[in-house]
């Protein structure tokens, strides 16, 4: 099965929406009678939601690229499969599946990304032309959600459409692509599969990208073992926040893909797969600092960076005049980072946290105080930079764009000097991808 790692050929950049929508227009031309392409639905701005169907197995797999906008190694990925799948009938009656393969989940926020897309790949570069929803404009995080204190039931459109198609197929098999920024690599399972595991395990050390042994995205995550965590279930989110003495209804939006797959007994996966990394990311090495006092150190950190937004979108918010997305993002982030340090601030005294942190630990805490200064610190620049671009120019906001611009600069040479890491070679991160996605249907 993974001799089919050999076919992924090399890339010098992502790819565009465009050019993933072009290729499986394509292939459902050049294939007539084995690939057939419908719409499933359409974004908030217009742009059509594609899925190419392929092979004639009784079970069926969903794949969907661009579940988060600034994840496109996912595109790639779905290129590639569907051109093998289009090209290759032993190949395709194989697998015993009828795919569905989604080109891009949000094209409005991918088309915000693609300024990047070509390199240079910096952090900088990346930060600069970086834009993520908001919490509740998300396609991962708007499927319904029903808890205790918590309702959401403001579903996206194309949240509905992925709906719609799961509900339509009931797969077996089923996979959003997304990837990390920094560290080593890991996976998200909707349940436990061991044999699974240890192939997915073993998978990015052909390329020489280590499996993450830092913190999880979340306290609340449950590992299964390391680098493959269950897929957490917002419910488990809404609990942990609450024993912390948090409010989750002020953290929550609705739930994922993943929750919402599981009446249908689907197995679900997510692989994970970091644009830069080095050898810290797998390192457990105990080190001389305490993990409490590491915790709370990056809550301390994620409270300044909190302060520093926040200022500025205070000082500016009276003067403001667009309607811009990235305003939309900055106003749901910047709080966002504040709740962030609150719940390292409550658990840091946890007694299992009387320890020495790891390499792993130490490494991974500072790379998400990098990855919050660069992506929410861009976003704000870019949409100060929309309101002088609109000729809003006033006092207030031409100073404070100034004055983020020269703190930004800092973050960004921060960064990019700490540890030694490297940007991956994109055909191996395409690689890793496609193989966790071979991986999980055989074991579907």
């Amino acid at each position: 099965m993974l001799d089919e790692l050999h076919s992924v050929p090399e890339y010098d950049r992502f790819a565009t929406v465009d050019e993933v929508h072009e290729c499986l227009t394509r292939l459902a031309a050049d294939h007539p009678g084995v690939a057939g392409l419908r719409r499933i639905g359409t974004s908030r701005l217009g742009d059509p939601l594609l899925c190419l169907t392929l092979g004639e197995g009784p079970r069926h797999a969903v794949v969907a690229a661009g579940p988060h906008p600034n994840e496109p190694i996912g595109g790639l990925t779905v290129m590639h499969l569907a051109t093998r799948l289009c090209s290759d009938q032993g190949f395709r009656e194989s697998t015993g599946f009828t795919w569905h393969l989604i080109g891009c989940l949000d094209p409005d926020g991918t088309r915000l990304n693609e300024g990047w897309f070509a390199g240079p790949f910096t952090k900088a570069h990346y930060g600069r032309h970086f834009y993520r929803p908001a919490a509740d404009e998300q396609v991962e995080w708007t499927f319904p959600f029903s808890y205790k204190r918590a309702y959401f039931d403001r579903v996206l459109p194309e949240t509905l459409a992925l709906m719609r198609l799961i509900d339509d197929t009931r797969p077996a098999f089923f996979t959003t692509l997304h990837n990390a920024e920094a560290g080593g690599a890991f996976y998200y399972l909707t349940r436990a599969l061991p044999p699974l595991q240890a192939a997915l395990k073993d998978l990015p050390g052909r390329y020489g990208v280590p499996l993450h042994a830092g913190e999880p995205e979340h306290p609340s995550v449950r590992e299964l073992e390391q680098a493959v965590y269950l897929a957490p279930a917002m419910e488990d989110y809404y609990d942990y926040l609450e024993r912390l003495g948090q409010d989750p209804t002020e953290h929550l939006t609705g739930a994922a893909s993943d929750s919402y797959i599981r009446r249908y007994g689907t197995l679900g996966l997510i692989a994970e797969v970091p644009y830069w990394t080095d050898a810290s990311a797998a390192d457990t090495t105990p080190t001389d600092t305490p993990y409490r006092d590491l915790v709370l150190r990056r809550g301390a950190d994620v409270r300044d960076t909190f302060a520093a937004l926040d200022e500025i979108m205070a000082a500016v918010s009276g003067d403001l005049v667009t309607r811009s997305p990235f305003l939309s993002a900055s106003r749901s982030f910047i709080p966002m980072l504040a709740g962030i340090a609150a719940t390292d601030e409550h658990r840091a005294g946890a007694p299992e946290n009387d320890r020495p942190a790891t390499v792993a630990e130490v490494a991974s805490c500072r790379d998400l105080l990098n990855s919050v200064r660069l992506r929410f610190g861009g976003m704000l620049l870019r949409a100060l930079d929309g309101e002088l671009a609109v000729g809003n120019a006033t006092p207030t906001i031409r100073s404070h764009t100034a004055a983020l611009a020269a703190t930004y600069a800092e973050w960004c040479a921060e960064a990019e000097a700490a540890g030694s890491e490297k940007a991956i070679p994109i055909h191996d991160l395409v690689a890793i991808q496609y193989g966790a996605i071979l991986l999980g249907a055989a074991h579907a």
